[in-house]
């Protein structure tokens, strides 16, 4: 799947020759489009003859594993929840590794579009069968001869309703609760950290939690913890190198890779590496589970972890913005922004050419995800941050999970327009979104908030 590729609506325009349209398969991207929108209906029979009915589509996937998360599906009568798959055809699971990934092994549904004159099974890594749905040429041709469509990232919840009659001060004050318990829960995970590992290490892991983004924010909190701090600080001449070699990227075949620029810089790294491996490198099957395919140049792991080297180098300062009290957001963001590092604000990763423009190594966004997440919580749980301090902060980028939210709630992007402007805002839809959404597996069907929301004042 293409990383970033945010799918708001795809349009399929009439065919010309319906005869012929079974054909040509659209892209996958548009399979899945149509997959739900509901183009092909809820009920099914699997290749075994057993009944099948959608309960619930899922939710999108923008990054590596099965195409959609959270489905609900019955067969036969049990319901049956987890992550779906679709391809065009079932020879397709075992073309793209999906048989040998750890990350289809709970996949519930496996949706294909062609047959196949053998009988394919699905099967996962550890040898279970994979209930198979085989979408007919007359479905296919149903769908796509249909009028245009807009096929949105999630579908309007009940809550719409109620929430329409709501006045936009009682919208305000519910998502102020909604914010308010997201960040208590915040500063306390925070504060859980600091009483295992001090003030400084939490700041560390939750700094490299928000540098690994959506596909690595694990995997950064996990070298943080592996390669940590203290350690770092004690040896700030081998920082760089250790934050590196424990990541894994610095092997022997690396330095074969790397354009002929980028060698002086990974000899140095090396060099100062090779002394101290015995203390950090692990076995093969305990490395760090990096995901480097669909990931945007700018969010490749090799970076995040040159700018978690260039943190490290002005920790003193940086920390003093990070856990000042009162707490001020400009002039944190404004440090992060400005951040130095020779090598890593001209090169996406260790085997790039060098970029000419400058690509800032912890953007603005990225930031007021630090603050919006950690930084902002713990200073409102210390007195360091007023909530009306709080609801000033601006976020301009809404992410996948507040949009689907949004949508859910809100019925559509222009009627949840006024509350994706704010960070707190964000916050309270993630809270509601974890609460809620992502507790119902009935499509909405059982779940309370719509009730609630009806009797909220």
């Amino acid at each position: 799947m293409t990383y970033g590729f945010l799918l708001e609506s795809i349009w399929h325009p009439p065919l010309a020759f319906a005869e012929t349209s079974a054909e040509v398969l659209p892209a996958e991207l548009e399979l899945q489009a149509l997959w739900f929108s509901g183009a092909f209906g809820r009920e099914f029979r699997t290749t075994a003859g057993k009944k099948v009915r959608i309960v619930q589509f899922g939710e999108w996937n923008r990054g590596a594993g099965p195409d959609f998360s959270l489905a609900a599906v019955e067969i036969d009568g049990e319901l049956r929840t987890g992550p779906l798959e679709l391809d065009p055809t079932a020879a397709d699971w075992e073309a793209h590794g999906h048989a040998t990934n750890p990350a289809f092994q709970e996949v519930i549904l496996h949706v294909i579009f062609r047959s196949d004159a053998r009988r394919i099974f699905t099967r996962t890594l550890d040898h279970r069968e994979v209930p198979q749905v085989i979408i007919s040429d007359m479905q296919l041709s149903d769908a796509l001869n249909r009028p245009p469509r807009e096929v949105a990232i999630a579908h309007p919840g009940r809550c719409v309703f109620p929430l329409k009659g709501l006045p936009a001060g009682a919208v305000e004050r519910l998502l102020t609760e909604a914010a308010t318990l997201r960040a208590a829960n915040k500063a306390s995970r925070f504060l859980k950290t600091v009483d295992a590992h001090g003030r400084d290490a939490a700041l560390f892991q939750v700094t490299a939690e928000t540098l690994g983004y959506r596909g690595n924010s694990l995997p950064m909190r996990l070298l943080a913890q592996r390669a940590p701090l203290g350690l770092l600080k004690a040896e700030p001449a081998a920082a760089e190198a250790i934050l590196f070699g424990t990541a894994g990227f610095l092997t022997s075949e690396m330095h074969h890779l790397v354009p002929q620029d980028t060698r002086d810089y990974l000899r140095d790294l090396w060099d100062t590496w090779w002394k101290n491996r015995s203390r950090f490198e692990v076995s093969a099957d305990r490395g760090i589970p990096w995901k480097t395919h669909g990931q945007r140049p700018a969010n490749h792991p090799h970076r995040r972890v040159g700018a978690l080297a260039a943190l490290a180098k002005v920790w003193p300062q940086y920390r003093k913005l990070a856990l000042a009290r009162p707490f001020h957001a400009k002039p944190l963001i404004d440090f992060l922004q400005t951040l130095e590092h020779e090598f890593w604000l001209h090169h996406h990763t260790l085997t790039s050419a060098a970029s000419v423009q400058r690509v800032a190594l912890f953007g603005r966004t990225q930031a007021l995800e630090l603050i919006a997440n950690h930084l902002a919580p713990l200073a409102m749980h210390e007195d360091g941050m007023t909530y009306g301090s709080y609801f000033k902060l601006r976020n301009s980028v809404a992410n996948e999970k507040v949009k689907r939210c949004s949508l859910r709630l809100f019925g559509s992007s222009k009627a949840a327009q006024p509350w994706l402007r704010r960070v707190c805002h964000h916050q309270a839809l993630l809270q509601i979104y974890h609460d809620f959404c992502l507790e119902d597996f009935s499509e909405c069907q059982d779940c309370p908030f719509p009730e609630q929301l009806a009797q909220w004042k």
